[in-house]
């Protein structure tokens, strides 16, 4: 389904949230005990009443920050100096503070526990650029990336997703006014994929990240079968092999992060893995694992400038071995255990 244009999705998907959830407000009583009376007949403990409250919670939170974003706006003088500092200071502040609470919400509900492990921003190279180079396993591993690059690093990223992700209204409109890029399949009037990744990547400064998933879309056994394809299909035999070799990530699309490269020279690199949530990529998924009681652990690698290889193939040989190296962490912690 084709996104609607950014002035129809303000008019309609941004307040059809808000009212949605002010619905869900005043209805909740009536699904809670529906979800109630149906639990015994469920496997797991009141499984249904708890999908009940994960998604009731997310839809409050998505209209709660939407209606933050609106005052922001209107103190902007309706939009005038959205993109002055301040304001852009001030949204990262309130992303910061409502991921906190997405992510006291899900150790509560979820039992979920986050470690990570490694050389983290912080102390990797401090008071300089970073590009964070992530595997992609589901959504809820973009969330906590963000929260640890907020919340625990006080880094501001600038992030490069898909374009699907602005049907959710709240990230629409938060990230439409940061520092980011949704990126959408063939040209879309905004130069080729490289070109704008390379331009979201000039100017970084001390405390920005910009953030990468050189994958393309969640890993599962299907896209990884077809990545390897489109390898052969063009000719790269031997990326493909070390591609097959490959057996809990896709193939990396090496394109975006050497257009970053070239973009932040003076910007190290940090290689982030993580396993606990491999399995949670649907709704379907959610309402098979609760409850979760689970381990997340992000591990970070760091790379300085002057241990990255200059030249574009040599480049593209050190990202394919450190995805290597991100599969076999991956396989050796696929329980979540560091």
């Amino acid at each position: 389904m084709p996104l609607p244009p950014r002035w129809l999705r303000r008019l309609l998907l941004a307040p059809g949230a808000v009212l949605l959830a002010v619905l869900l407000v005043i209805t909740v009583p009536f699904w809670a005990l529906l979800a109630l009376a149906v639990s015994p007949f469920v496997p797991g403990r009141l499984r249904p009443l708890r999908l009940l409250w994960i998604g009731c919670f997310y839809l409050l939170w998505d209209a709660a920050a939407l209606v933050c974003l609106f005052a922001l706006w209107v103190a902007s003088g309706f939009g005038a100096r959205v993109n002055s500092p301040a304001f852009q200071r001030a949204h990262y502040v309130l992303a910061g503070w409502f991921l906190r609470v997405f992510f006291w919400q899900a150790r509560w509900a979820l039992r979920l526990s986050i470690e990570v492990v490694g050389t983290d921003p912080d102390t990797a190279l401090p008071g300089r650029p970073e590009l964070v180079v992530s595997r992609h396993a589901g959504p809820g591993d973009s969330f906590i990336l963000i929260h640890a690059l907020v919340n625990w690093f006080q880094r501001e990223p600038r992030i490069v997703l898909k374009d699907t992700l602005q049907w959710d209204p709240a990230i629409d409109v938060l990230l439409n006014r940061l520092p980011s890029r949704f990126i959408a399949p063939g040209q879309d009037g905004r130069g080729t994929i490289s070109e704008q990744v390379g331009h979201l990547a000039t100017g970084l400064d001390d405390d920005d990240a910009f953030v990468i998933f050189p994958e393309g879309g969640n890993f599962t056994p299907r896209r990884r079968l077809r990545a390897i394809e489109r390898l052969r299909d063009r000719g790269h035999h031997r990326m493909a092999v070390k591609a097959e070799a490959m057996r809990h990530v896709l193939a990396p699309q090496p394109g975006g992060l050497l257009a970053a490269l070239d973009a932040a020279p003076d910007a190290g690199v940090i290689f982030v893995a993580h396993t606990g949530l491999d399995k949670m990529l649907t709704v379907a998924d959610v309402w098979r694992e609760l409850p979760m009681d689970k381990q997340l652990v992000m591990r970070f690698w760091s790379v300085p400038p002057e241990e990255i290889p200059a030249g574009r193939q040599q480049r593209i040989d050190w990202l394919y071995d450190w995805w290597s190296r991100i599969d076999a962490w991956i396989a050796a912690n696929r329980d979540g255990a560091a």
